[in-house]
């Protein structure tokens, strides 16, 4: 049985949200409410859809149930707006992105056709490796994700490959490598870590010296902005996309710590097979604006 829209508005917004609280204060009503739509949903579904955790996460049944949710919530936002009484009302469609994806390529690129089409970005941020986890909850209508198969009913399609190199100020390198990146001195000099969730420097520290995650000392500064500004700064070296290097070498504010060693992350762009026709033009502008911006994936073999 397919729940009633305060239903489906309320599943929706408590797992916008993370909480019953939250969700209530959202829709303007009383968290006793949100409880009572809940469990009416529940015994209707006959399953539960929400761990009462903090935050509130979706069981499979849960998922399943948002996820068909937001796409015929987004197919009905795109009937309303194409319709004649009706034809300014913004589209918004919920959108799982990376970190440095956002902080890079992505609005410059969309800007364009965003304004066109009146679409709204209801933009979650995580990092590439994790967005994939937001669309399967039903967070997301479409992601971008280092995550190369796709969950059912969606497809995958490559956007490019990402590069990252490892950059430090030209103080900072003086300083702790003045013989050049070795393993002994690495095992002192502060690293920058994005946050927890990011491997790119503990792979390359692995790959390159053996050293595991958590032999070294590390900044986490979760702000891609602030982290190329904190290795300007002098307080770590740190794996940066060549997007965001852009002339900082040539300035001399950054040297690259091991020139030839980069890191290639391949992302993709995953939405479901069938899509709403704005959903539709949305994934071709993305497909286009990461195959101009990134690197084009190796041959295979």
């Amino acid at each position: 049985m397919l729940p009633d829209s305060r239903q489906a508005e309320t599943l929706l917004a408590i797992l916008d949200t993370g909480s019953f609280e939250q969700a209530a204060a959202q829709l303007h009503i009383t968290a006793s409410a949100v409880s009572q739509r809940i469990g009416a949903l529940e015994a209707a579904q006959g399953a539960p859809l929400v761990i009462r955790s903090r935050p509130c996460r979706p069981t499979r049944a849960g998922q399943h149930l948002a996820q068909y949710l937001r796409r015929s919530k987004l197919l009905e936002q795109e009937f309303l707006a194409e319709s004649s009484e009706d034809s300014a009302r913004p589209l918004s469609v919920p959108m799982a992105v990376n970190h440095d994806t956002l902080a890079n390529w992505l609005l410059p690129e969309l800007a364009p056709f965003l304004i066109e089409e009146n679409l709204m970005l209801d933009i979650a941020l995580d990092d590439q490796d994790h967005t994939y986890t937001l669309l399967e909850r039903g967070l997301a209508l479409a992601a971008v994700s280092a995550e190369p198969q796709p969950m059912r009913g969606c497809m995958v399609q490559p956007l490019g490959v990402m590069r990252y190199n490892m950059m430090a100020s030209p103080a900072f390198a003086r300083r702790w490598f003045p013989g050049g990146l070795a393993r002994e001195p690495a095992r002192r000099a502060p690293m920058l870590v994005f946050d927890r969730k990011d491997l790119l420097q503990a792979n390359f520290m692995l790959r390159e010296f053996g050293l595991a995650a958590g032999s070294y000392p590390c900044h986490y500064i979760p702000s891609s902005p602030a982290f190329v500004q904190a290795i300007e700064l002098g307080l770590g070296y740190g794996m940066v996309p060549e997007q965001q290097v852009g002339d900082r070498v040539h300035q001399g504010a950054i040297v690259d710590m091991a020139p030839g060693r980069h890191s290639d992350v391949t992302l993709y762009w995953h939405s479901w097979r069938v899509q709403s026709p704005k959903l539709e033009r949305l994934s071709a502008a993305v497909l286009a604006a990461g195959r101009h911006i990134l690197r084009p994936l190796p041959p295979a073999g």
